[in-house]
């Protein structure tokens, strides 16, 4: 299998994000590219998957206005999450043919690559069977949702790197009641890495996983590029 290309796209509203992979999973199943994995720095935003519970966003409209907050409906499984600085979000644009079309296998292998990141800083993950995402002492530190068209993933997972937490006190996340949330930065301290650190260990080791040769950085360019070509003007151009 060839390399992973991996590209962070810096600073980018949720909206163009969104663009960006939906023009990324066609240029995928139309054989333009290969499979990429993108690193985009979101305001904070709550996201909401294509199968939410009635009262999982648990502040009203106006608190969510005073905090600058947008919410977005999207088309990954799952429910509610918050998605904002301090926090690692993948997105895993990958054609999921050659691995036979098992999407189960695909949630598996992204909670094993990060479970073999958390191992490198020396924290224990672990799965809750039932329960998408990687957990440590029974605090959930990473979530994943995703989304197939065909056959190419997007969407992806969260790392909670050093987020404030408290942002998780405006929803019940991914729709579960009662849990709490950890991060790097809450278990390691100062000697938690840092956002760059993490994108380079949560790449290799998903590199390592999913059967890559390797990974290799890419330019935020290329794949707005790729994401564009044939439709002009559909992803306005970030200032």
């Amino acid at each position: 299998m060839t390399n992973l290309r991996v590209a962070h796209l810096g600073p980018i509203p949720y909206r163009d994000g969104l663009a960006l992979q939906e023009g990324l999973v066609r240029a995928r199943a139309e054989g333009r590219t290969g499979d990429w994995l993108l690193y985009p720095d979101h305001p904070p935003v709550l996201t909401v998957g294509r199968n939410p519970s009635p009262g999982n966003v648990r502040a009203d409209p106006v608190r969510l206005q005073e905090l600058g907050i947008e919410t977005f409906e999207v088309a990954r499984g799952g429910d509610v999450t918050w998605h904002g600085p301090g926090q690692l979000v993948g997105y895993l644009i990958a054609d999921l043919t050659p691995r036979g079309r098992d999407l189960h296998r695909f949630l598996r292998e992204l909670e094993e690559s990060l479970i073999q990141a958390l191992a490198g800083w020396g924290i224990e993950g672990k799965r809750d069977p039932g329960r998408t995402g990687v957990w440590v002492e029974g605090r959930k530190i990473a979530s994943i949702g995703v989304a197939v068209r065909k056959w190419v993933s997007y969407h992806g997972f969260a790392l909670n790197v050093a987020p404030d937490l408290r942002f998780f006190d405006l929803i019940h996340p991914c729709g579960l009641r009662g849990i709490e949330m950890t991060s790097l930065a809450g278990r390691l301290g100062a000697g938690a890495p840092s956002l760059a650190e993490s994108r380079e260990k949560v790449a290799g080791t998903l590199a390592g996983v999913f059967g890559y040769q390797g990974w290799q950085q890419a330019d935020a360019g290329e794949v707005r590029r790729l994401a564009t070509e044939g439709v002009p003007d559909e992803i306005p151009a970030r200032s």
